[in-house]
């Protein structure tokens, strides 16, 4: 059997190209929204990643040699840590050789 179908009228097509244009586009606004939120709980991770690494070398140092090290330089030289300067900001600020240091890392 044939069927004969009503052709569009040109506003029906216009509407239905309108819709789809603004569906594309929000999906592209909502792909663009999660990249962002994706990529800064990327970096947070990275960071607190660090952190801990700088924590474990430090606490290494000390079982090894019974105090904490003075400075975060003592870390990368001695115990491996590699901290990429270019992209973090780490402090280590050192209390007394007993206590653990605060370590702090910033994106910057």
């Amino acid at each position: 059997m044939f069927h004969d179908h009503p052709k569009m009228s040109f506003r029906r097509k216009m509407t239905l190209a309108v819709v789809a244009a603004v569906v594309v586009v929000l999906l592209m606004l909502g792909a663009v929204g999660l990249y962002g939120l994706i990529d800064r709980d990327l970096n947070e991770q990275a960071a607190a990643a660090l952190r801990q690494t700088v924590i474990d070398a430090a606490i290494q140092c000390y079982a090894v040699e019974g105090k904490y090290p003075e400075s975060l330089d003592v870390l990368e030289q001695e115990y491996g840590v590699q901290i990429n300067h270019a992209r973090f900001i780490v402090t280590y600020d050192v209390f007394a050789s007993n206590q653990l240091p605060d370590v702090t890392v910033l994106e910057k």
